[in-house]
């Protein structure tokens, strides 16, 4: 198999969950004792969060591009980055190493298309929902059209990642409180919603929601995990 590098740790309550994800697929494909290939370049979160927030978007872009050169330089085939909003650097990614990026929203649009869906709710990071950089390519590569909620459901969906679950908190006051939003986009129009953000599925799931649900750790970990396998000579 291919090794696949990653960029982790923002947070690492769901790059722990890739790691689960990819391992079964790769189990589920080959089965026995067989597991994923890869190399983890875990960040300290508390500095990306703190520059995500200060706007110093130069900054982070630098650590992205030394994260994939470090990679790259231990043997990565591959690169994932494992989070929504840090696609925001996924040029700075590529450019920084001569690796292929497997994009979490070209998993996620893959999906969404192959449901017959063209209109989509995104919830996720204030940076996710509102700048251009994921809903512009799930427009531009998948002809989406991509549903936010309004300012207070955003607020309400930022706050809950930034304050609560990168922490490892899941607390049912907010579970029910994002069933709500849900609800709205659902109601704005929404044939589906993506959970633009590795964290939320730690919070809801299908249960809390009459439309389809499109989680992007999970779409994003099956697409890293393929492309392992596509180097498989077992």
């Amino acid at each position: 198999m291919r090794t696949i590098g990653l960029i982790g740790g923002m947070s690492w309550e769901s790059s722990a969950v890739y790691y689960r994800l990819m391992n079964e697929a790769v189990r589920e494909r080959l089965g026995g004792s067989h597991s994923c290939p890869c190399l983890l370049y875990s960040v300290d979160f508390a500095q990306v969060e703190a520059l995500q927030h200060a706007g110093r978007w130069d900054e982070l872009a630098a650590l992205m591009a030394e994260a994939a050169r470090r990679l790259h330089r231990a043997g990565a085939e591959g690169l994932g980055i494992l989070t929504n909003t840090m696609h925001r650097f996924a040029s700075e990614v590529a450019a920084a190493a001569p690796l292929p990026l497997i994009h979490i929203a070209d998993a996620t649009g893959q999906a969404v298309r192959a449901a017959g869906l063209s209109r989509i709710g995104l919830l996720g990071t204030r940076f996710t929902m509102e700048q251009d950089f994921y809903k512009g390519r799930l427009a531009e590569g998948f002809g989406l059209e991509v549903l936010i909620p309004a300012e207070a459901d955003r607020h309400t969906v930022h706050r809950v990642i930034y304050d609560e679950l990168v922490q490892g908190r899941v607390l049912p006051e907010s579970r029910a409180a994002y069933a709500e939003v849900l609800t709205r986009l659902v109601e704005q129009g929404a044939e589906g919603v993506i959970l633009g953000c590795t964290e939320i599925s730690l919070l809801v799931d299908q249960n809390d929601c009459a439309a389809p649900l499109f989680d992007t750790t999970r779409l994003h970990a099956e697409a890293l995990a393929a492309f392992c396998l596509e180097g498989w000579e077992g």
